[in-house]
């Protein structure tokens, strides 16, 4: 069994904490390994001693003397190697604490280091343990310039979403074209391709021969994964984008996916009303989660081993707790499908639905904290009200973001908020206009920027198709006030 940890201690997937050492087991004279005591190995008994011919003299076996030696050196090592349950928590909150200090004085001029950081630090990684983190960021950012957006091209259908790599230099997106492309957003430019192929070429083919409709990345850029309408999903090499493995079992189209944050076990949702959950350290199937009454149309995790997803039809949302193999349910306000879903931090939720619906949700509480009704509906407009189609969030802050489509017009919306205290208000911050659908958002680690997957039609179907649309990736710069 894994040992606990205590709260402050972070775990990630490049550190791991060994477990506390244990005395070794010795050996009891007179027993062999692997047989039973009295029985003979190898012809003679074991643990006995042989009489010289012609004396009465005794001398140990060999086994024996070895025996002998090895009950000595484990009492040493047993003394030396046994850590106490305290002993070792005071020795990773040194290692801990050590780590802070030289991280802030990097990031400081000076040596001096200042212990109100430190302590401010803590508290964060308490609060962000216990779920409840909310940095207050979004009040600084100010609404960009036309040169603070980034559009970049390279796929031939629309894009239908998108992953970003944990240092926020690659980003990744999938499309109705079945391929995958890894753009360097550094310099703006596409540096690899998975091609997709033809229906019928899945024995043939590496990549992808239906629409992709989902990405994951591994917080340690070790996997990458994808899932697409022909059912399966495809493990790769984010660096040089050669497939590993690819996983079979759902039913139905494969609609999201999602890595347990600082591990390599992985989510996924499916049009067949089921999650999965896969380990990737083995490469094999764990087990199959049922709750669901429609399609799920969106999926996201964060650190703890849990999953939200967004159930379409059925109008809930659902939160998953692997451990204790319970779920709990969560009730729209409105008739429609609610299409997309990420977490804020552990204990707080948004989703977005095709009423124009932006929603915030805390674990403790079935009905929405707050919703913003008609979220992307056109000013002064007697169109319908926009489709919400893409969610996220700055994850622990107080930032999230809506992407919107115009069954009407259908000209995309990108619209920024601003959660109050305790996420129960929400209010407008700015809006990045966008031609086309917005099919999926997400925000870099460092809320730096924001990148969008825009395209010609939704992500999901050819209801509308808007033509003066471009599919294209779309980086929005994010910026500060001084």
């Amino acid at each position: 069994a894994t040992a606990k940890m205590s709260f402050f201690i972070r775990t990630s997937a490049k550190t791991k904490v060994s477990a506390p050492k244990i005395g070794k087991k010795r050996k009891t004279p007179g027993k062999p390994a692997g047989g039973k005591a009295g029985k003979k190995a190898n012809g003679k008994l074991p643990g006995k001693k042989r009489r010289m011919k012609g004396g009465n003299e005794e001398i140990a076996s060999d086994e024996e003397i070895l025996s002998d030696v090895e009950d000595v050196g484990g009492e040493v090592g047993s003394e030396e190697e046994e850590e106490t349950a305290q002993e070792k928590r005071l020795r990773l909150t040194k290692q801990y604490l050590a780590q802070l200090e030289q991280e802030e004085a990097e990031k400081r001029v000076s040596d001096d280091i200042d212990r109100d950081v430190i302590s401010h630090r803590l508290q964060e990684d308490l609060l962000e343990q216990a779920g409840r983190l909310q940095r207050k960021v979004a009040a600084q950012y100010i609404p960009p310039t036309a040169a603070d957006i980034q559009v970049l091209r390279g796929h031939q259908l629309p894009l239908t979403c998108l992953v970003i790599s944990s240092d926020n230099k690659h980003v990744y997106t999938g499309a109705k074209d079945c391929s995958i492309i890894k753009w360097n957003i550094t310099e703006g430019r596409r540096e690899k391709l998975i091609a997709g192929g033809r229906k019928g070429t899945e024995d043939k083919h590496q990549g992808h021969t239906a629409h992709v409709l989902c990405l994951a990345i591994s917080s340690d850029n070790k996997f990458l994964a994808s899932g697409c309408r022909n059912k399966v999903i495809h493990i790769w090499d984010p660096v040089s984008l050669a497939r590993l493995h690819t996983f079979t079992g759902h039913r139905d189209a494969v609609s999201g996916l999602a890595f347990r944050k600082g591990s390599h076990t992985l989510f996924s949702a499916s049009h067949d009303r089921t999650v999965k959950v896969w380990s990737l350290d083995e490469m094999a199937y764990v087990e199959t989660l049922f709750g669901h009454e429609d399609s799920i149309m969106g999926l996201d995790s964060l650190a703890r081993e849990r999953a939200v997803t967004a159930g379409g039809r059925d109008r809930t949302v659902r939160v998953w707790k692997i451990p204790e193999e319970s779920q709990l349910v969560f009730h729209g306000e409105n008739r429609g499908s609610i299409d997309c879903v990420a977490f804020i931090n552990e204990q707080h939720i948004v989703s977005g639905d095709d009423n124009g619906n932006v929603c915030v949700w805390g674990l403790m509480k079935k009905k929405p904290l707050v919703s913003v009704r008609g979220a992307h509906h056109a000013e002064g407009s007697d169109q319908q009200e926009c489709w919400v189609s893409a969610v996220t969030a700055l994850t622990n802050s107080d930032l999230i973001a809506s992407g919107g489509n115009s069954s009407g017009s259908n000209d995309g919306q990108i619209r920024l908020w601003q959660c109050g205290d305790n996420f129960k208000t929400v209010q407008p911050l700015f809006s990045v206009p966008v031609v086309g659908f917005v099919n999926s958002l997400k925000f870099s680690s460092d809320g730096s920027f924001l990148a969008a997957a825009v395209g010609q039609e939704h992500r999901l179907g050819r209801w509308w198709r808007h033509k003066p649309a471009r599919n294209s990736l779309v980086i929005i710069r994010l910026k500060k006030t001084s």
